[in-house]
């Protein structure tokens, strides 16, 4: 029997869908990757599953049992789930406090608490941080803390919303440490959101890819992204989807060729048929020849501008049909002049292609 049913869903906010007919199943013990771009439902899905929204039509069933949203006692669900938003929320007090709270208002005995918030605060390495404010740590730490808060109940499913979204790299690896550890020793569901392909690959056991509202597909990542379609490889940040064949160079680094006369470098060693990223906010842009330690130069055309506020995202066409989403600055946009049919140089480094 699944954890978690969801059947034809729908949410609208003030007539406007958000979610479409959405239907899944989430096994138990399985960690379950939702993707897609900005404003694909993503959130919204997760907030209905921790009973914090409630759906405008549709079903959820948990172990098999239909959520009432209505019912006074849907408090009791909830505490069998954890959620990390994206934006942490901690109360100005102790980090001991703050991972502790959801044990006081249950009523805990204050010996098992001491125990319990001692064990999460190794897990998500942060022990001695106990009497530190919690509103005085770094973002990582903070979310650190956030995650040990949802793990003290010993959740029967994990929710977390985009996680590890602008952390530094070390941040980054405990964390997907952390949930690798809860769902493999203690047999967690897991469902989460990402932008991050590498973490999807590597940590999902299968992944949905949510669009305007709507499942594209769901599967494991090489089945979704092995021979992506054209929906899924347009979706933002999940640009960059190449699939080649993967040879091993006399330096140690992998040479993938795509297609169409262009080959990438990469720092990994593979041979066979692999699945490339890169992330557009790695690729770097130049009107002129780029010289540079950067091991991948391709020569283009933009093709596409679309304008996200303080950053755009450019598509340049660097072969017959080949196209790099690249991230940059709208004052690099003006200060570049760019258009549409400008040509320009993109650069990445070997370092920045990702495949698991």
């Amino acid at each position: 029997m699944p954890i978690i049913e969801v059947q034809n869903l729908c949410k609208e906010y003030s007539g406007r869908p958000v979610l479409r007919d959405v239907s899944f199943t989430v096994k138990n013990g399985e960690i379950f990757v939702l993707v897609g771009p900005n404003g694909a439902g993503k959130t919204t899905l997760l907030r209905i599953l921790d009973l914090l929204e409630e759906p405008t039509s549709g079903k959820v069933f948990f172990n098999g049992r239909p959520v009432d949203y209505s019912a006074r006692d849907k408090a009791a669900l909830r505490r069998r789930i954890g959620m990390v938003f994206q934006q942490t929320v901690l109360f100005n007090m102790s980090v001991y406090d703050n991972v502790a709270y959801p044990l006081k208002i249950r009523g805990e005995d204050e010996r098992k608490i001491r125990q319990k918030v001692k064990e999460k605060l190794e897990l998500v390495q942060l022990s001695g941080f106990e009497r530190k404010n919690a509103l005085a740590l770094s973002g990582g730490e903070a979310q650190r803390v956030a995650i040990a808060q949802a793990l003290v109940i010993e959740p029967e499913l994990l929710l977390l919303d985009e996680p590890t979204a602008n952390l530094d790299p070390r941040n980054v690896s405990i964390i997907e440490e952390v949930i690798s550890h809860v769902n493999r020793e203690n047999e967690t569901t897991v469902i989460m959101t990402t932008h991050n392909m590498h973490q999807a690959e590597n940590l999902a056991h299968r992944i949905a890819v949510l669009n305007e509202g709507k499942i594209e597909a769901i599967g494991t990542f090489q089945e979704v992204f092995g021979k992506p379609t054209q929906p899924i490889k347009s979706f933002a940040r999940l640009e960059n989807v190449f699939h080649g064949y993967s040879r091993i160079t006399a330096e140690g680094t992998s040479v993938v060729d795509i297609g169409e006369d262009l080959k990438i470098e990469a720092t990994f060693k593979k041979v066979g048929n692999v699945v490339l990223h890169i992330p557009p906010e790695d690729i770097i842009i130049s009107t002129q020849p780029i010289f540079s330690s950067a091991r991948n130069t391709f020569e283009g055309r933009i093709v596409q501008i679309s304008d996200m506020g303080h950053i755009v995202k450019l598509k340049i066409k660097a072969g017959a049909t080949k196209t790099f989403t690249a991230q940059i600055t709208k004052k690099s946009l003006n200060e570049m002049q760019l258009n549409i049919d400008s040509k320009v140089f993109i650069a990445f480094k070997a370092s920045s292609v990702q495949t698991s």
